[in-house]
């Protein structure tokens, strides 16, 4: 159980402090803050991360053979709630700028370095 707190609370953190320096950095450009669904971008990323490293955790030994499989399944799940939640609120005004694609893909990327070295210290136990 070590592991699966201490991977949730090191995600929490490391998004709470990237999601303060986002919302730092768009303050010293003037821009709008809390636009773009950028609070629920870092929660779903969050919980998102969380749940499929939780998965893979308990599926580690069952499965240990299709573990590659489940991880790019679990990027394929995030992508898919990126096109059905995020995308069609960003394509509204016309097309995806790069404040609405920074809200989503900041905490993507981290969520997802994150998880992968979550699952790379596990495996190599």
């Amino acid at each position: 159980m070590r592991p699966l707190f201490k991977f949730s609370s090191g995600l929490i953190i490391i998004l709470s402090v990237v999601f303060a320096i986002h919302i730092f950095i768009l303050q010293q450009f003037d821009l709008p803050l809390f636009e773009n669904r950028i609070i629920e971008a870092y929660v779903i990323n969050c919980v998102l991360a969380i749940l499929i490293y939780f998965s893979l955790y308990y599926l580690k030994n069952k499965m240990a053979e299709q573990l590659g499989f489940l991880y790019m399944g679990g990027s394929f799940i995030k992508f898919l709630f990126f096109f059905i939640f995020f995308y069609p609120f960003y394509k509204q005004d016309g097309g995806l700028d790069s404040l609405e694609f920074a809200a989503f893909f900041v905490p993507y990327v981290i969520s997802l370095i994150f998880e992968t070295f979550g699952v790379i210290e596990f495996l190599k136990k």
